[in-house]
């Protein structure tokens, strides 16, 4: 009798981890390092942003990831975000995670930007504040956060050092496969 318990008890375990499924989390460049800046009607954008959902969408359906998180940063990150929030209606089972770095992130944004920020994160299923304080490594924390807590980084990287750089090397350091997008060729790479 005890063995039908246990058997049901492991079932139910690889069930409730297979419905969890796999983590990735995103990382990237800034609008001012991006080849369109702010522009995001450029269609080197509009490219950019159907690329990288093509990656997100190849990650839910081949490698069964249903958790994101973002590190809610201008940028790659809110248009990661929007994305998965965008998908949710496609894939109901996916969960968004915002990582924030500290409570004053987008203090200093423009409204329109804030707004946007705030929509965002008014939606995530998931929020985790790394610390309260800005303090001048509170994005490395919360960088280093997301690739602990990941199975997949989605990096939208140049190459050039750069706090993206650094996460992808820590990711490298990690052992985490990474999936570079090349902002510029588009290219994308798995490392």
């Amino acid at each position: 009798m005890s063995r039908i318990i246990e058997f049901r008890k492991s079932a139910q375990k690889a069930a409730k981890q297979s419905v969890q499924g796999k983590t990735c989390a995103f990382t990237g460049h800034r609008p001012q390092s991006l080849p369109f800046g702010f522009d995001e009607s450029d269609k080197r954008c509009t490219s950019l942003k159907s690329v990288m959902r093509d990656q997100i969408v190849a990650l839910i359906e081949n490698e069964g990831v249903t958790h994101f998180i973002t590190g809610m940063a201008l940028g790659v990150d809110i248009y990661a975000a929007e994305i998965v929030l965008h998908l949710k209606s496609k894939y109901p089972h996916i969960t968004l995670e915002s990582a924030i770095p500290c409570e004053t992130q987008a203090i200093k944004w423009s409204v329109a930007s804030r707004e946007r920020y705030y929509n965002i994160a008014a939606k995530c299923d998931k929020e985790t504040m790394l610390q309260r304080e800005y303090t001048s490594d509170c994005m490395d924390k919360r960088n280093r956060y997301m690739v602990d807590h990941a199975d997949y980084i989605l990096a939208v990287w140049n190459g050039c050092p750069s706090g993206t750089g650094n996460t992808v090397r820590y990711a490298h350091k990690k052992g985490k496969s990474i999936i570079v997008i090349n902002p510029v060729s588009l290219d994308v790479t798995r490392e």
